[in-house]
């Protein structure tokens, strides 16, 4: 495994979340992708209006190989945020086959959100619930953040 990093959801305020959490730790953003950078995607429904601007990814680096990542929860692509649910661990894999192995394993008895696919952004990557509630995100590719 590369990396293990939390992953945060938030009620539309990301970018204000981020920017406190980068000026305590420092350092500059890896990535910030919006809702309007996204392509149409034809199974997906049409992203509602006014979110463009939301932060659909964002990456600060912690540490060497650590990052803390988030984004705005918008009703219509996953759940609504509430206590608890607001978090995933994001697992950077080595490899295709480790991400399948690792999404399999845990996934198992669980609930998948999204099925490791390929991903506009570079990477391998799909979510699910395990069979304790806990969310995870399996990722491997290009886009390693």
């Amino acid at each position: 495994m590369k990396a293990i990093n939390p992953y945060l959801n938030f009620n539309g305020n990301t970018e204000e979340a981020f920017n406190f959490y980068k000026s305590v730790f420092g350092g500059e953003f890896d990535a910030v992708m919006r809702f309007g950078d996204m392509p149409p995607m034809p199974d997906a429904p049409p992203a509602p209006a006014g979110i463009q601007q939301k932060i659909m990814h964002i990456s600060l680096p912690l540490s060497t190989g650590g990052m803390l990542m988030g984004s705005d929860a918008i009703e219509g692509f996953g759940p609504p945020v509430s206590f608890g649910n607001n978090f995933y661990i994001s697992i950077n894999a080595e490899s295709k086959a480790e991400a399948d192995k690792l999404f399999n394993g845990l996934s198992s008895g669980g609930s998948v959100e999204m099925p490791m696919s390929d991903m506009f952004w570079g990477s391998y990557w799909g979510s699910f619930k395990d069979k304790f509630g806990t969310g995870w995100m399996i990722s491997f590719g290009q886009q390693q953040n």
